[in-house]
């Protein structure tokens, strides 16, 4: 998968430097979707009277809307309660992670397992000797491993999903191309779970770019290194 050919080219990049929502931001406009579509169901089902199957029908829809509404309000919770452990890894935690490469490979190794029961095959071409990154190790691996999880639900079957790194000046950069199936709402749990993982690697000091392709997607972590000596 490369850049040549590609077309409606998109790119979400970190909100401190375009504007953007914030995940937290964007999981709070999307409540207000199936928060709205719940009160007019309920407004139009008392309006006038309703047979049975009319009733059971407005209650089918408002259990959809709850449910999207329960998986958003999950993701918002998950963002607010791990702000303080997000937060700690700028610190003592950074020494974890003086060869980034070998968690990057550990966070892969322990998902192809995962990866493989669902179709789908990951290739790799990783740099050694990675500089060290102002991310805990625990923190750094298990969002690797919350991005690898939704992105692995987002791939197509039976797709190769390639992940790279490297690095240049101040950042270690992590990226993942995949092929989509196209059937990833923006409230699935897949979408969400990307969305988690960005807010905590984001207040980290990441930076992500989401890039769709016409016929790939592609996702660029760039992490901050631990300054020089």
């Amino acid at each position: 998968m490369n850049s040549s050919g590609a077309v409606a080219r998109q790119k979400v990049l970190a909100p401190a430097k375009t504007g953007k929502r914030s995940p937290l931001g964007q999981l709070l406009h999307a409540l207000n979707q199936p928060l709205t579509g719940l009160q007019c169901s309920m407004e139009v089902a008392l309006a006038v009277p309703r047979t049975v199957e009319e009733y059971a029908q407005g209650l089918r829809q408002g259990l959809e809307l709850t449910e999207r509404m329960r998986r958003l309000v999950g993701a918002i919770r998950e963002i607010t309660d791990n702000e303080d452990e997000e937060v700690e890894g700028e610190g003592a935690g950074a020494a974890g992670t003086q060869e980034c490469d070998l968690v990057l490979r550990s966070a892969v190794g322990d998902f192809a397992p995962v990866a493989e029961s669902r179709g789908v095959r990951i290739g790799l071409d990783l740099s050694s000797s990675l500089p060290a990154v102002k991310l805990g190790k625990p923190q750094l691996a298990g969002s690797l491993f919350r991005v690898l999880d939704s992105i692995v639900a987002l791939a197509r079957e039976a797709t190769l999903l390639r992940i790279a790194s490297g690095s240049k000046d101040d950042w270690v950069w992590v990226r993942i191309e995949w092929q989509g199936d196209g059937t990833g709402g923006e409230t699935s749990p897949a979408e969400l779970g990307l969305l988690v993982a960005q807010a905590r690697l984001e207040r980290a000091g990441a930076a992500w770019e989401r890039e769709w392709f016409a016929d790939f997607e592609r996702l660029t972590l760039r992490l901050p290194r631990w300054p020089r000596p």
